[in-house]
């Protein structure tokens, strides 16, 4: 079996949200998709694809350590977080290949299950303080185990709204101190709390809100430092007694040497779809496993890099919980219509599936192509001055 061609789309499905998938096709008729995890950097994506697209066609897709190194490694320079991105894509697409042209599950291929299914946490953010109690409350009822909202702008909850806002830290830390007491108060003692700070303070104040939040013992406090120095978790976890989640911004293993061998974080947020897909994630997570530290897949795309991160829990030991913001099968179904399969807090693999366990309808895909470019929303302090989205 030989590789004979990539593609790459952006889409969106009917709710605007965006997806660039990647598709590796071959001489026997078998394609592989994977997940693209910057998708708003598309366009240098995309041309990254087509570049590393010269080591992979014509080779076999089963060769994934050695294409991984002549992806990463054969500019003499390093990748960097676009071609990381590319790399994951076409990487994880390799691996659904082997299932599929194995038959069996890529979780098999990784050195098979060691569980049936993965506990997983929802986005339970709101536009308001009120929303975030609701949406908690309401996935607790449909049987979540786990609730997870991140920092709030300042005067509410800030993510994913589509606008520009305020995030004045001092105020922002009483506004999330406020809110887990709220939702701790309405979920119960036994719902475990993730809070994401996503990136948005510096170490004196994350010090301060992880003091603050230690009553309400939550799950982990994730990103809670710019990811630029990994040495500045030292000084955090010297100061600081919850658990610590950090690394979706790391492209490849070596960010997160550090942090690992120094065991200053509890839980690795490795993103398959910008750390180099599962051939890197796997070295990652076996790497954190004799520190203790166990995995928390980073999660916020669409089906197939849901699907790439259930497969990599099922066959790993270290599994802390798997992010799922949206229950698998409930969105996006025209562009995906296979997708795996969720149940009381859950996500697994269905049984009898072959690859990831995704796929997509290629024709309804290319009907909703779009420009993959753009910017999040714009956070700024009181003064003026921009802060971290």
């Amino acid at each position: 079996m030989k590789v004979t061609g990539i593609k790459s789309y952006a889409c969106t499905d009917d709710e605007g949200k965006l997806y660039f998938i990647a598709k590796v096709e071959t001489d026997e008729g078998i394609y592989g998709l994977g997940e693209v995890g910057i998708p708003r950097w598309g366009n240098a994506v995309a041309s990254a694809i087509e570049h590393l697209s010269e080591f992979v066609i014509g080779q076999d897709p089963f060769s994934t350590e050695r294409l991984w190194q002549h992806m990463f490694r054969g500019g003499f320079f390093p990748a960097d977080k676009v071609y990381c991105c590319a790399i994951s894509a076409i990487d994880i697409a390799l691996w659904d290949i082997k299932g599929k042209a194995l038959k069996m599950p890529v979780y098999k291929l990784l050195g098979g299950p060691v569980r049936d299914k993965v506990v997983s946490y929802p986005h339970t953010q709101g536009g308001t303080t009120e929303e975030l109690v609701e949406n908690s409350k309401r996935a607790v009822a449909d049987g979540w185990k786990f609730v997870r909202w991140g920092q709030p702008e300042t005067g509410g909850v800030f993510e994913y709204q589509g606008m520009d806002g305020l995030l004045e830290p001092v105020e922002s830390m009483r506004i999330a101190e406020e809110q887990m007491a709220l939702v701790r108060d309405a979920v119960g003692p036994d719902i475990q709390l993730c809070f994401d700070v996503h990136t948005r303070l510096d170490t004196a104040h994350a010090i301060q809100l992880c003091k603050a939040l230690e009553p309400y013992r939550p799950f982990f406090i994730e990103d809670p430092l710019r990811s630029e120095n990994t040495a500045s978790y030292r000084t955090l976890a010297r100061h600081v007694s919850l658990p610590i989640a950090a690394g979706e911004q790391w492209a490849s293993k070596w960010p997160f040497r550090e942090v690992i061998e120094e065991e200053l974080i509890s839980y690795a947020r490795i993103d398959l779809c910008i750390v180099g897909g599962l051939t890197e994630a796997l070295k990652i997570t076996h790497w954190a496993e004799t520190h203790y530290i166990d995995i928390v897949p980073h999660n916020p795309l669409g089906p197939v890099s849901a699907a790439a991160c259930v497969n990599l829990c099922m066959a790993s030991t270290n599994v802390g919980v798997q992010e799922m913001p949206r229950r698998p099968g409930s969105y996006a179904t025209d562009l995906f219509p296979q997708q795996i399969d969720w149940e009381d807090g859950y996500s697994f693999v269905p049984s009898g599936a072959v690859g990831l366990g995704v796929d997509f309808d290629e024709e309804a895909v290319q009907a909703r192509v779009v420009d993959p470019t753009g910017w999040p929303p714009q956070l700024r302090r009181n003064d003026g001055s921009f802060t971290n989205w």
